[in-house]
């Protein structure tokens, strides 16, 4: 039987992530690692989580990476489309993750290879029984036609709703103390960057890391 592990937002919470990674039992040739999104902003090390996450695809290309809003906010930063929001939203803790690290003089502050990891995330991943995306979803509106604002962003109406969307949502973005268990959801961000935990989820039995 093919398992899923899913981990929470991790949130530039590099010591984290290295502690959780070690205790997963992750077949690579068999089950299927999801990561949720919301790698970087607000922790010291978004560097190191990406530099991670990069050299885990190249070693294992079958690894899903969503995307998160505070990715998406990061590309609207280095277009110029909204800088403010992306500072509002601690991303001067990446800036400076990335400012700190050793480079040549000229190279660029975010290096090629971790420009195209955030280009290749996705906005969803789908099985047979679950769908995997950073925020949530809109009730009564396709997968396919879910607006960019509602995956990345929705909380309250999605959580709080006992919508059946047909398969169980797993996602993130809105940090508890917990994992929230539903019969139509689950909700595996637990705050790793406010001092609570980073959470992986095993599926399908429901077996909990945390670091």
């Amino acid at each position: 039987m093919e398992r899923i592990y899913a981990v929470g937002d991790i949130h530039g919470r590099f010591d984290k992530l290295s502690v959780l990674m070690d205790k997963i039992d992750i077949d690579f040739e068999s089950d299927t690692l999801v990561f949720i999104g919301d790698y970087i902003d607000r922790g010291p090390q978004s560097f190191e989580v990406v530099e991670y996450l990069v050299d885990l695809k190249k070693r294992h290309p079958d690894t899903i990476f969503l995307k998160g809003n505070h990715e998406d906010m990061l590309e609207k930063y280095l277009s110029g489309a909204d800088r403010l929001s992306y500072l509002y939203n601690g991303g001067q803790q990446t800036l400076d993750s990335y400012m700190s690290r050793p480079r040549q003089k000229d190279a660029p502050l975010i290096p090629p290879e971790h420009l195209d990891f955030f280009k290749s995330l996705l906005m969803y991943y789908e099985t047979d029984g679950y769908i995997f995306v950073h925020a949530g979803l809109k009730k009564n509106v396709p997968l396919e036609d879910q607006q960019l604002e509602d995956l990345l962003w929705i909380r309250k109406e999605f959580i709080q709703s006992n919508y059946d969307f047909g398969k169980i949502i797993v996602f993130g973005h809105t940090p508890l103390l917990e994992p929230l268990l539903r019969p139509n959801k689950i909700g595996i961000d637990t705050g790793a960057v406010y001092g609570n935990k980073l959470t992986c989820i095993r599926l399908p039995e429901l077996v909990f890391y945390t670091a």
